[in-house]
């Protein structure tokens, strides 16, 4: 088999990627909310993930602050919401007053719940690593909620429900609805 060099952004061959709603307590008494795709699982025992985030946006100077999150999942049908989301800075605009988010107190955690949110972490900050311009945060997971009736032990059953992946800027994908398991 042959390869050819990519010329596109080298990342985008790793899109599309699950997009998470980081909701931060910010030094000015606001609560902030950021979209990220750049999120993944990191490990069982502690349970930990890992979300990159720019070093020059305000949910970095919120996350240095209080040192705790909500990591919430939308459902695909919040793709909208969760683009223009992205599209603002949350130093120029109070994104929850500004889209009329409605946040719930969380369990464990001082930083509320997006209350739309098909799931939700409650994390502390555990460690972080910084890499070029963006800072992987380390979040310890104390506590995980998710919708009655929409996951199982594989995870969300996309027959009932579907996330948002990010591809780039503007471009979403769903989930394929059935699940596909491999051989033994």
């Amino acid at each position: 088999m042959q390869f050819i060099e990519y010329k596109g952004v080298f990342y985008r061959l790793l899109h599309p990627r699950p997009t998470i709603l980081l909701i931060t307590q910010c030094p000015n008494g606001r609560v902030n909310v950021m979209p990220a795709s750049w999120n993944m699982p990191i490990s069982e025992e502690p349970p930990t993930i890992g979300v990159a985030v720019y070093r020059e946006t305000y949910t970095y100077q919120c996350l240095n602050y209080h040192p705790e999150a909500t990591i919430n999942v939308p459902n695909i049908d919040s793709v909208d919401l969760v683009y223009k989301l992205g599209s603002v800075s949350g130093k120029d605009v109070d994104k929850v007053r500004e889209f009329r988010l409605e946040l719930v107190p969380s369990d464990v955690v001082k930083v509320p719940t997006w209350k739309d949110a098909i799931a939700v972490y409650e994390t502390r900050v555990m460690n972080r690593l910084d890499v070029g311009e963006s800072t992987l945060f380390v979040f310890e997971v104390l506590k995980v909620k998710v919708r009655p009736g929409i996951a199982d032990e594989w995870g969300f059953d996309f027959g009932k429900v579907n996330i948002p992946l990010h591809g780039a800027g503007r471009v979403f994908h769903r989930v394929e609805t059935r699940k596909l398991f491999a051989r033994r």
